[in-house]
């Protein structure tokens, strides 16, 4: 048998190209497989909803003239605090009151017929038919002399209840007709809230409502970013669900006994709610195709399997699992990206409450 002899130069370089290309493949098996695991983990989390709203007094009327003619000089001033029963504005009164003392003139009249017949009636001069006939006479003076003295209290305009006066509409001296605006009350004690609820989240709510009210708790947000020091509670839920915008409005009721809260602001209200024993992972662990969330499931034999999860609420850096994990389950924390589905990998676990605490620090 017959040898070539191979060139000393080409056997130097093929002896130093095949201990690097051993070393080269060896290193990138131990980069791919090497991941970090951890496992779901079950704990109590306050889940937050965001909602814009409008801030309305619970009670916010007009005050209007209930009688025409002129102002007198106003007590109140606008912005003030009044009570209820307070006189806010006043009609001259003097055609009023003229006839008021007119009618109880006609009253006192009637009384004194109705007495002279009744003396009569004892001395048998007239029947009891007249006497009856002046009773009513009687009856009848009381009557106007009663509306007469409620059309002059019309011109006195009070406060029917505590409020907040706004911007005076009519000044002293100004000619005013019957349902003329005066100006606005608002009672501030309680504030209505309105906020406009997705049907999902809605139904979400019916189906709590009864379990958990005491773990709900609902906060206000103000236009400057501080939160309003007094929690709320749902009012109201309006019976009609909007099609259009596909929401149903809510309405949550605050106590203001600072009077912070006007008629017409604007905020956000925050409902907290904490779920018990919720499923959780850090986001990091996921990953999205065609809009679904994934996670990669390490089995018993080291070996990844890709699993389709649903996420019911997303935090700042953790999801709420509705369904597709258990707290046994494994899952790829560090190398999601680095993994395929079925491969076998080496597998370093952490704790998941290890994971959880130090999400918010890898995300920085």
């Amino acid at each position: 048998m017959k040898f070539t002899q191979i060139p000393a130069f080409l056997l130097a370089l093929v002896s130093f190209s095949l201990p690097a290309c051993h070393e080269q493949k060896g290193h990138s098996e131990i980069e791919r497989h090497k991941i970090v695991a951890t496992s779901p983990m079950a704990k109590d989390i306050i889940v937050t909803q965001q909602y814009v709203c409008q801030i309305h007094s619970q009670r916010h009327i007009n005050v209007r003239a209930l009688e025409g003619g002129y102002l007198e000089e106003i007590p109140v001033k606008e912005g003030q605090a009044v009570k209820r029963g307070d006189v806010m504005f006043t009609v001259i009164p003097a055609l009023y009151k003229a006839k008021l003392d007119a009618e109880l003139a006609e009253t006192k009249l009637a009384e004194l017929e109705l007495k002279n017949t009744q003396r009569l009636l004892e001395k048998k001069v007239v029947s009891e038919n007249e006497v009856a006939l002046y009773q009513a006479k009687l009856e009848k003076a009381q009557a106007k002399a009663k509306l007469a003295a409620a059309e002059l209290n019309f011109t006195i305009v009070r406060a029917p209840f505590d409020g907040i006066i706004d911007r005076l509409h009519e000044q002293h001296g100004s000619l005013i007709k019957e349902g003329d605006i005066l100006t606005t009350l608002s009672d501030n004690s309680v504030m209505w809230v309105y906020f406009n609820v997705p049907e999902a989240r809605y139904l979400d709510y019916m189906t709590s409502v009864n379990q958990d009210d005491e773990s709900r708790r609902i906060e206000l947000v103000l236009a400057n970013g501080s939160k309003f020091k007094h929690a709320g509670k749902i009012g109201a839920i309006e019976a009609k669900f909007n099609n259009e915008t596909g929401n149903i409005p809510f309405r949550a009721d605050f106590p203001n006994p600072e009077r912070l809260l006007r008629h017409g602001q604007t905020g956000n209200v925050l409902i907290q709610r904490t779920l018990k024993n919720a499923i959780v992972i850090p986001q990091r662990a996921t990953f999205e195709v065609l809009d679904k969330q994934y996670v990669y499931v390490v089995d018993k034999d080291d070996v990844v399997r890709q699993r389709h999860i649903v996420v019911q609420n997303e935090l700042d850096d953790i999801f709420v699992i509705k369904s597709g994990l258990e707290v046994t389950d494994r899952i790829v924390l560090d190398g999601v990206r680095q993994v395929r589905d079925g491969e076998k990998v080496e597998c370093e676990f952490c704790k998941p409450e290890e994971a959880l605490a130090n999400q918010k620090r890898h995300a920085e």
